[in-house]
């Protein structure tokens, strides 16, 4: 038994058992067992008479769902560091205390990031498919030349935990890193990355562009077909953010003619129902928004949302409280 054993939770997305087992352990907890997305409704009748909702980006809790919330509900945690799928501001009219997942994803991520990047540059899909289809005809000069990451120059949107990681890993490739935030970080955290206040400044300096900003309205479709004609000409773009930050309108076409070299994509607009050229085009190193998907994020992703529930229960400060 735990201090806050009997408080119900309903957990309405799907976890690894790791991670069911930290809720159970600790508090009187239910879980969908429907085996794919709620809708709202259900969402709504399953967490009914439960005291915390705990869900993730793929659940939208707008202000009418808020609305229609089990009255017994005090907390919705969040099981992903964005949370443009809450409507914070009717949570924070209800008085819910809302708890999200920061900082134990950004390693991850970060790593994906890299992925990304060597992925596209140097040609990682066409090189796989020409093994796996067995029409590989031996080494040539000639043969999937691509781009070196070493050395160039990486532009980052976004100088948050994700972007500061990244930047950390560049500084390994030896990658003059630059980059664009809403404000200057302390010279001790730019560690030798150069700001940049306009993002125009940042794209003329940038062979990568890695956008690790976070969505919002001023960040859609931020990447247009104005901003990309900024960038070197064989530039690569990387997005580990949201998907709706770059304008696929814009994307797609620069990908076809050769103005972009290649993109390495983890996040879509309107996914998984993504433009169909992302799936065709040689010169696009996609993921499946894998980003934060390994085991030990995972576990550490539940176990600040159970340590925060805790917290928030107690009366105590909550590191990763959102309202």
């Amino acid at each position: 038994m735990t201090q806050f054993s009997s408080v119900r939770v309903f957990v309405a997305c799907r976890l690894p058992p790791e991670c069911r087992a930290l809720f159970s352990e600790r508090f009187d907890a239910r879980f969908n067992e429907r085996g794919r997305t709620l809708t709202a409704d259900e969402l709504i009748a399953e967490s009914a008479g439960a005291e915390v909702l705990v869900l993730t980006a793929t659940d939208r809790l707008d202000a009418a769902a808020i609305a229609r919330l089990s009255p017994e509900i005090r907390i919705v945690a969040t099981y992903s560091v964005g949370h443009e799928h809450i409507d914070v501001a009717a949570a924070r009219a209800r008085g819910l205390t809302v708890l999200f997942t920061p900082d134990v994803l950004s390693d991850a991520c970060a790593d994906t990031a890299f992925l990304l990047m060597l992925g596209a540059a140097r040609r990682a899909l066409e090189s796989s498919d020409l093994v796996r289809s067995g029409t590989w005809t031996g080494w040539t000069p000639l043969q999937l030349l691509g781009r070196d990451v070493h050395g160039a120059r990486l532009g980052i949107i976004g100088m948050g935990r994700i972007g500061r990681a990244i930047a950390k890993r560049a500084r390994g490739f030896d990658m003059p890193v630059h980059y664009h935030n809403r404000s200057r970080l302390p010279p001790e955290a730019e560690n030798g990355a150069r700001f940049h206040p306009t993002l125009d400044g940042l794209l003329a300096e940038s062979d990568f562009l890695c956008v690790a900003c976070p969505a919002s309205p001023e960040t859609r479709h931020l990447i247009d077909a104005a901003r990309i004609a900024q960038l070197p000409q064989g530039a690569i773009i990387v997005n580990i953010a949201r998907g709706e930050v770059v304008d696929d309108r814009a994307l797609i076409p620069a990908l076809e003619s050769g103005r972009i070299f290649a993109a390495g994509l983890d996040v879509f607009e309107n996914e998984p129902n993504i433009a169909p050229a992302y799936r065709t085009l040689p010169n696009v190193f996609a993921l499946p928004h894998i980003g934060s998907s390994t085991l030990e994020t995972r576990i550490a992703m539940a176990r600040l949302l159970v340590d925060g529930i805790d917290a928030s229960l107690a009366g105590q400060p909550v590191p990763n409280r959102l309202v």
